[in-house]
């Protein structure tokens, strides 16, 4: 599937914004991840809940990257960066700790909330 110039921008940004957090020995790395809108996959009881999610090199999102903003792509791309590096024990720690106090969700909304642009600092 080929990827548009928003998706592949998104990752980019998001690479750029956790290349600068300490989190594992080797950067996360995009060349395999991939972005799939799959509003009809958020319909499901399991997934209704999310806006975003990862499994290994893809991220699905419910809407277009331009919708769902850069914080969402940030925090799915830390759940493959978790993945590159922790490829068994990131899914299983669901089962283990679930959602709510899953050590890997803290990891990934710490890392959107240290990278984000601060508000009015943009030029648009």
């Amino acid at each position: 599937m080929q990827q548009t110039a928003a998706d592949r921008s998104a990752l980019e940004e998001a690479k750029a914004r956790l290349d600068r957090l300490p989190f594992y020995p080797a950067p996360v790395r995009i060349e395999r991840v991939r972005i799939l809108v799959w509003p009809l996959l958020f319909r499901l009881p399991w997934f209704r809940r999310f806006d975003g999610y990862s499994a290994w090199n893809t991220i699905l999102l419910r809407e277009p990257v331009a919708r769902s903003g850069a914080d969402l792509v940030c925090h799915e791309l830390c759940h493959v960066w978790q993945m590159q590096h922790r490829p068994l024990a990131m899914p299983l720690s669901y089962l283990r700790t679930g959602y709510a106090a899953n050590p890997y969700e803290a990891e990934a909304r710490w890392a959107v909330r240290e990278t984000a642009v601060p508000r009015g600092s943009r030029e648009d």
